[in-house]
């Protein structure tokens, strides 16, 4: 028997699960520790030895992680030094020329990740048209020995153009490893070969910052790992939705910034396939914030480019947006004197008042807690109870502030929160187009399934489906995910018959040398499969659009026809212009042979309540006392009636009055209005 143990690092907790491929799943939750992630990690492997797992048979360990994302966030990256182009050292302070908010004056400038002094400029220079000036030995010599002067942690080149000619930052770089080989280096031609030169400076800096974050964050938990005895093959998360060997993660740590929603992602379009869903809106709401995402045609979107604290990062994402609505999400009163409900959080560490770990600042947890959708006898993460009179002292501070009882004040924290978080499913969907009514709404994290229900009947979806470990999922997502590996490069070619030639040998000779990658990676050939795509503009646009290359003969005509149909879609209209390719793109990915669990149980489909409690949420008019159900008790075929409460040791789900909710095969719970069957 061998086992494949899938771990996902959030703000609060850390969860692992282990599946044997056979049926047989062991899962854990344990505290994040913030100081020391790793020992979180270590913490919720070893927990799974107590269950009976034997480490030697584990043969692959997947690894979702916020290491990337809070390093930047918490401005922990490490000290790097840029090279640029003579002239254009400043890169960094002047971005893009553009200001979202041009009439706020009090706008924070986003944070500069070099500081001035740490920038050096280079004598060479390479044009759009070709070579201009080739840097001499002597002014390599010199910029090398500047940067040994200042003693960075990293290195990052980015000069113009290098994205059409690397062989200035390849003769740069080499030189810097010839005299300081144990310095990470990155080259922009090599992290983002595309144009646009802040965002691929920017990228490239950031892609620098975190190397040596992302190298001693996963050599300690690789180390430990191996410590406990587990032979298999350690993986991670990436931006894009696919895992990457924790070896070379460290090169590519830029991809990480999205690592642990991403996983949350590949779960829900897991679960899709297996319940003959392919438009679902998925809600991961943790302890810290919560991710969404729209999932259309089986496929969740990936985009390009996505901003981190306000700078741009190119590298292919998920198209996830984040809402600072998680468990932890700390309730206040601002300026103007209303409550407000995150972004800022309390994390694991105190973590909210209730959890009695020394937090005082009142919480969404706590809200919850005093409105009664938790339990005093509700065990967090397995363990953790909740403290209702340090609850009720914390939200009774903030309601004393606006002549508000506790319960009121409660009731309006959750109340703000469904606000905030129908506003990000609106912005994933109607504001791209899309319907929610059209699309199955999955819930999980370990505040999902509390504000399925509400959603649900705000945006008058169809059904929502809580999983059947909601506060797990992300981290059984790891084992629906496969090996990705992306490459790009800018082109800007007019699409003809001539340019296609140039295409098809670029789309030929990288998707040869992904093939290479996956298989170094341990993929069989047969398991490889390639996803070309080409970013597409009308000629003079400044923005572009993904175009599938669906066949694989390259036909301009069928390109622009393509092209020009999505640009209909989206914008309304379409012309006759020429259309250019901008960026290529190849996508390769490497299937894994992991287990996909268990089926449910067939239990009683007539459960019984384990208890009950008084639940009143501002929808309702009075306080309502409804039946409290176990998760464990609700087997395949399973139905119940709101208002009621299911409550599992990883997370708890509100069915609210007029909806009715059933146990799939599959164990997981699905919730309707009641009036729609």
């Amino acid at each position: 028997m061998t086992w494949t143990v899938a771990i996902d690092i959030g703000g609060t907790f850390t969860d692992v699960v282990a599946d044997d491929g056979a049926g047989c799943r062991l899962t854990a939750k344990v505290p994040t520790v913030p100081a020391d992630p790793a020992r979180g990690l270590l913490n919720a492997v070893g927990e799974l030895g107590r269950q009976g797992l034997a480490f030697g048979d584990v043969s692959l360990v997947f690894h979702g992680t916020t290491i990337a994302t809070n390093a930047v966030i918490n401005d922990k990256l490490a000290r790097v030094a840029l090279l640029t182009t003579k002239g254009f050292r400043d890169i960094l302070t002047y971005r893009s020329g553009s200001r979202p908010d041009a009439y706020d004056l009090r706008q924070r400038r986003p944070r500069e990740f070099v500081p001035r002094e740490d920038r050096i400029e280079v004598d060479e220079r390479i044009s759009g048209s070709g070579v201009i000036r080739t840097p001499t030995a002597a002014e390599i010599e010199r910029a090398v020995a500047e940067v040994e002067s200042r003693g960075p942690q990293a290195v990052a080149i980015s000069f113009l153009f290098s994205y059409l000619d690397d062989g200035h930052e390849h003769a740069m770089a080499d030189a810097l490893l010839m005299t300081l080989p144990d310095l990470p280096v990155s080259r922009s031609s090599a992290v983002a070969r595309e144009f646009r030169e802040y965002p691929r400076t920017v990228t490239t800096t950031v892609n620098a910052g975190l190397r040596p974050v992302v190298r001693d964050y996963l050599a300690g938990a690789e180390q430990g790992i191996r410590e406990l005895g587990i032979p298999g093959n350690f993986l991670v998360m990436q931006s894009n939705g696919g895992g990457v060997p924790a070896a070379r993660a460290e090169a590519e740590a830029h991809k990480l910034l999205v690592s642990g929603p991403a996983a949350g992602v590949a779960g829900a379009v897991a679960l899709g396939t297996a319940t003959g869903r392919t438009r679902l809106l998925s809600l991961d709401i943790g302890g810290t914030s919560a991710d969404v995402c729209l999932i259309r045609d089986g496929e969740a979107s990936v985009v390009p480019m996505r901003h981190i604290d306000s700078h741009p990062i190119l590298s292919p994402s998920l198209d996830i947006h984040s809402a600072g609505a998680g468990g932890g999400s700390i309730v206040e009163i601002d300026r103007s004197g209303a409550l407000k409900v995150g972004p800022r959080s309390a994390g694991a560490d105190p973590g909210p008042a209730a959890y009695g770990l020394g937090g005082s600042s009142a919480t969404l947890t706590d809200a919850h807690l005093v409105a009664g959708t938790l339990g005093v006898r509700t065990a967090l993460g397995g363990s953790l109870t909740l403290d209702r009179e340090a609850a009720l002292d914390a939200i009774g501070g903030v309601g004393s502030q606006l002549g508000l009882s506790a319960s009121a004040t409660a009731q309006g924290v959750v109340a703000i929160a469904n606000a905030h978080l129908e506003a990000a499913l609106r912005r994933v969907s109607i504001d791209r187009g899309e319907d929610p009514r059209d699309y199955t709404l999955v819930a999980f994290g370990g505040a999902g399934p509390l504000h399925a229900g509400q959603l649900l009947r705000d945006l008058s979806m169809q059904e929502a489906v809580i999983p059947r470990h909601p506060g797990l999922f992300s981290a059984a997502g790891l084992l629906a995910t496969d090996l990705r590996i992306d490459e790009s490069a800018t082109v800007l070619r007019v699409i003809d018959a001539d340019s296609m030639g140039h295409i098809g040998s670029w789309f030929e000779s990288t998707g040869e040398a992904l093939r290479i990658r996956l298989e170094a990676d341990g993929i069989d050939r047969e398991q490889i499969r390639l996803q070309p795509s080409i970013d597409c503009r009308y000629k003079g646009q400044g923005f572009e659009l993904g175009v599938p290359v669906i066949s694989g003969t390259l036909d301009p005509d069928r390109v622009c026809r393509d092209f020009r149909d999505i640009h209909h879609t989206l914008y309304g209209h379409t012309s006759d212009e020429p259309v250019e390719a901008v960026t290529l793109r190849i996508s390769g990915f490497g299937a894994l042979a992991v287990g996909t669990g268990s089926s449910s149980e067939e239990l009683s489909r007539l459960p019984r309540p384990v208890t009950a409690r008084t639940l009143k949420l501002r929808e309702m008019p009075d306080p309502v006392r409804v039946p409290v159900y176990s998760r464990d008790d609700l087997g395949r075929g399973s139905r119940l009636a709101g208002p009621c409460i299911v409550e599992q040791p990883d997370a708890t789900t509100v069915v609210l009055a007029g909806q009715a909710a059933r146990v799939d095969g599959h164990g997981n719970l699905w919730i309707k209005e009641a009036a729609h069957g």
